[in-house]
């Protein structure tokens, strides 16, 4: 799962953070911007309230490999790292998945292979936001 956060009329993928019971936003840009500090070559990152943003999420993707339901974990040059949300161990193992940990099963599969790819965005709202 990822966030994104809109703040000063542009979007920005962001990492929830929480300082002294308030919620931030630490948001990451690959160019320059004012207040923003180079944390790396390519990568600023600047730390704002939550409540600052105009909008602020999680972003899960899903997909379906094989029949069978998947969040995309991370992903590299032309493969997904998939991990199972059907729920059912006796699916996991047929399907030739890894176990992570207790419930957990994850596999590398080509891009390709997938299908219904999609994003799904739930809203941080206002009151966790600090609105």
């Amino acid at each position: 799962m990822t966030y994104r956060a809109r703040w000063h009329d542009a979007d920005y993928d962001a990492s929830p953070e929480l300082r002294s019971g308030r919620l931030w936003m630490r948001l990451r840009s690959a160019e320059p911007a004012p207040g923003f500090e180079e944390v790396r070559p390519s990568r600023y990152v600047r730390a704002v309230p939550a409540d600052e943003c105009a909008m602020a999420c999680s972003v899960a993707v899903v997909c379906r490999w094989r029949g069978a339901p998947f969040r995309v974990h991370d992903q590299r040059e032309g493969e997904l790292l998939l991990e199972y949300t059907g729920g059912r161990v006796t699916v996991a193992q047929s399907l030739g998945l890894d176990r992570v940990e207790r419930g957990v099963y994850r596999r590398w599969v080509a891009r390709d292979e997938v299908s219904d790819l999609a994003e799904h965005v739930t809203l941080l709202d206002e009151e966790a936001r600090g609105v």
